[in-house]
């Protein structure tokens, strides 16, 4: 990236032609937005301009798919642009209205020249220079108020929607290289910071900003929950430093390049991506290949061993593909029982059994044989220690993060819940839209969100975390099933006005 000085226009990557190194690479393919593929006159040069895709051809397993630069494909439509990574045999332009061409320009701009003089000023930060002509006193202001709520980091009423205003929309950014200082792991593992925060600003890229619930924002709340539960006694005690670095990545990577649709509509509409994962954890599946793409493309492990590196890409999955919603039963019922029992004891050949079932998600490989999947050796000191001990709390901790939204304070879990709805509804409008069936709780007309929410804390949040304060019986577990029985309480007195009311349209 060329230096920008005071009234100079940064010369980003996406006005450069595609060195030809990395169009070399993994056998990139470079493709323009004003191709005449897309109805353009004047296609430009195909290996001049700045998008490519890149591929790793070695996987068997999937492709890692990754736009460099932001190219985003017009249509004649006028639909609004594409943003990178989005799915193209299915048009999720649909979900999102039309912007005027003159508001999508500029709006690009000013995204274009913030995300320059963020880079600029952090830069400077990072060699401890303070940055010629500050941005501004209302700039500093806000920093200095989103640096004094990073004080309060583990504080369970952390108002990250606050937080990301404050940090001009970097709310996974800041906080993420905040906890990594606060846990030492960039010491620790000898990480250096620049790549480090271009590693963040690319995960937090790779959320989609126009979904109402799986964004960025998401991501640094579950991240910010992860790090209340790495806080406590029997964790802390028992995590080492790579069982923290995997937590925070798992928890910020676990929903990247969520589309705003759930599965059963990848499936309806025959997604590739469907195909790909064969109709099981499709999604989770995605985030996790995302989050690897990153992980390589960024090189912020690069002087690690090989075989750290790959031991890093197959737990982070294993973390991952445990947030898939629809195996939350047989988690749940395993960890009872064994909850109840008192015998989770890894000495065990048939508790590691369990453990290494629910944690690799992998069937158990034969003596001295490699996981067919994830390729680990099964010998006991490196496939038994990897997949066992260093996944069995942090799973745990993973999952009641993720759907940690309602053992928040009413006035931060009522926010989610009216999002997550929002994008329900958004899922329904479209499959009505295009004569599909209507997925389950995405039907405006006849769903609300007190009756979604009342559902979701009965049968899954509150029997999760009733085991996970038998697990972890501290005060942090105590205060989030009280705000969980509270913000059921006050759904339920909430959907006794409407019904008295009959009014679902404010309601909603």
């Amino acid at each position: 990236m060329a230096l920008c000085y005071q009234y100079q226009l940064p010369v980003l990557p996406l006005d450069r032609p595609v060195p030809k190194h990395v169009l070399s690479r993994r056998g990139a393919i470079s493709f323009s937005s004003s191709s005449s593929l897309f109805g353009c006159a004047n296609p430009r040069v195909l290996s001049q301009r700045r998008g490519a895709i890149s591929y790793e051809s070695s996987d068997q397993t999937a492709l890692y798919i990754r736009m460099l630069g932001d190219v985003r494909v017009r249509s004649r439509a006028g639909f609004q642009p594409e943003r990178r990574d989005s799915h193209p045999y299915v048009d999720f332009r649909l979900l999102h209205l039309s912007p005027e061409p003159g508001e999508l320009a500029s709006a690009r701009k000013i995204r274009r020249l913030l995300s320059f003089q963020r880079y600029f000023r952090s830069a400077h930060l990072f060699c401890g220079v303070s940055p010629l002509n500050s941005l501004s006193f209302l700039d500093d202001n806000y920093n200095g108020q989103a640096m004094r709520m990073l004080e309060k980091d583990g504080n369970w009423n952390f108002d990250i929607f606050l937080f990301d205003r404050l940090t001009n929309g970097n709310s996974l950014v800041t906080l993420t290289f905040h906890l990594f200082k606060y846990h030492g792991l960039i010491e620790h593992f000898h990480l250096d910071s620049v790549k480090l925060r271009r590693f963040l600003v690319m995960v937090q890229e790779d959320y989609h900003r126009n979904n109402p619930y799986h964004n960025a924002v998401h991501a640094a709340d579950v991240t910010q929950a992860m790090h209340c539960f790495l806080k406590e006694t029997k964790i802390a005690t028992s995590f080492s430093p790579w069982d923290v670095l995997l937590g925070l990545l798992a928890a910020m990577t676990h929903d990247m390049d969520h589309p705003g649709v759930n599965q059963p509509f990848l499936i309806k509409t025959n997604h590739y991506l469907a195909s790909l994962y064969k109709n099981i954890s499709v999604l989770e599946n995605h985030h996790w290949r995302s989050a690897v793409c990153v992980l390589q493309e960024s090189k912020l492990f690069s002087h690690l061993a090989v075989e750290e590196i790959y031991q890093m890409e197959s737990q982070l999955g294993s973390l991952i593909l445990a947030t898939d919603i629809t195996r939350q039963n047989e988690f749940l019922t395993q960890f009872r029982t064994h909850l109840d029992r008192s015998d989770l004891c890894l000495d065990e050949a048939g508790h590691r059994h369990f453990m290494l079932q629910s944690g690799c998600q992998h069937p158990p490989p034969l003596p001295q044989q490699k996981c067919y999947l994830c390729g680990v050796q099964s010998q006991e000191n490196s496939w038994m220690k990897s997949h066992v001990i260093r996944s069995k709390k942090a799973k745990i901790a993973l999952k009641c993060a993720d759907i940690s939204n309602p053992c928040r304070p009413w006035e931060l879990s009522k926010q989610w819940s009216e999002k997550v709805t929002q994008e329900f509804f958004h899922q329904g409008d479209i499959e009505r839209k295009h004569k599909l069936d209507i997925s389950q709780l995405c039907d405006r007309h006849t769903e609300t969100v007190a009756n979604i929410q009342i559902g979701f804390i009965t049968y899954v949040a509150k029997p999760l975390f009733v085991e996970w304060s038998r697990f972890s019986n501290t005060t942090l577990s105590q205060t989030m099933l009280g705000h969980l029985s509270l913000n059921n309480a006050s759904w339920k007195g909430l959907l006794q006005e409407q019904s008295q009311g009959g009014d679902d349209t404010d309601f909603i």
